[in-house]
């Protein structure tokens, strides 16, 4: 004989099943919750180069009113939360390069270092390079995008010495007159002066003064994109015929300064300069499709450009397992 069972049964069935019963009489503890594992290191392979990115720590900007200039508070609130993002606090990630050449092991930019100017979580570069077992002394080479307080401040420890003792340094000559000159950066910037002059002087023997589209390191091509500060660069890196770009700090948020590239930072030296490095490099990239790694964007920080009516849009690469 059939028997139909009808599906308000099954689920009642279902209902009255206990849990004993499920698992042979024997109740069974539920798992302990295990926390948050954050990551702060992530590999991946360009052409015949290896790439490491470090994480220094997550940099709290605040609110944005004020950092970011350009639109109406109204609808800077609106880009923001329309990505799902906070309104009143603008967190950046600090993502660095580490890019094995075979022959030359080269870091791009050293996070905050021993300065806390944007909160606590800063800091963490060395000891993200342990956890992806890079020694510090294994470094050839450190190339500074430009000289603000979070991309120079990991040269050196608390106790002033040099933490990369075999490597060569390379920045922007501008750059490097500027950021060590009081009069120049001026009174508002005492801080950032203080800082690169405590990380750039004790290796100032051991500096390199790259030039504008110059492959100064192998594989490593130079370009300028001033504004941010006087000498700030971006690089292509290239390898087997595969490529990518660190963009440095061309654009500090993938929403604020990329939907709408002409908005201003505030810590930009000249703001319209800034914007019309940005629009141009960003305009190459996305027509190049060249992928990129972005310094302060969510971690790792890797991902394409594409052009959009009024400015463009960025794509998170999925991270590879």
């Amino acid at each position: 004989m059939t028997s139909y069972v009808s599906r308000r049964s099954l689920l009642a069935l279902g209902a009255g099943l206990t849990t004993s019963a499920m698992f042979g009489g024997t109740a069974q503890a539920k798992a302990p919750k295990l926390g948050p594992a954050p990551q702060h290191f992530y590999r991946f392979n360009v052409g015949d180069a290896e790439v490491t990115v470090v994480s220094d720590g997550a940099l709290d900007l605040g609110n944005p009113k004020g950092t970011f200039t350009g639109v109406s508070d109204a609808e800077m609130s609106k880009m923001l939360t329309d990505n799902f993002l906070n309104p009143a606090d603008v967190v950046l990630q600090q993502n660095s390069p580490i890019v094995n050449v075979g022959d030359k092991l080269i870091l791009f930019d050293t996070g905050m270092g021993t300065s806390k100017m944007f909160g606590d979580a800063t800091g963490r570069q060395q000891k993200s390079m342990k956890e992806a077992s890079i020694r510090a002394e294994d470094i050839d080479a450190v190339v500074f995008s430009h000289g603000h307080i979070d991309h120079i401040g990991g040269v050196v420890g608390q106790d002033g010495k040099n933490l990369f003792p075999n490597a060569q340094f390379y920045i922007a000559e501008s750059d490097f007159n500027y950021w060590t000159d009081y009069d120049k950066a001026g009174p508002k910037l005492k801080d950032f002066v203080d800082h690169a002059k405590k990380n750039l002087m004790p290796v100032r023997d051991r500096l390199v003064f790259y030039k504008d589209d110059q492959e100064f390191l192998p594989g490593v091509h130079a370009l300028a994109a001033p504004g941010h500060t006087v000498g700030h660069t971006i690089f292509v890196i290239s390898s087997g015929g595969k490529q990518f770009c660190y963009t440095a700090d061309l654009t500090h948020h993938p929403i604020l300064l990329m939907e709408k590239p002409r908005m201003e930072f505030s810590f930009d030296t000249d703001p319209k300069q800034a914007a019309n490095s940005r629009v141009k490099m960003l305009d190459m990239l996305a027509s190049n499709k060249i992928p990129i790694l972005a310094y302060h964007y969510a971690w790792p920080g890797i991902g394409h450009v594409a052009k959009t009516a009024e400015g463009f849009h960025y794509v998170p690469e999925a991270m590879e397992l």
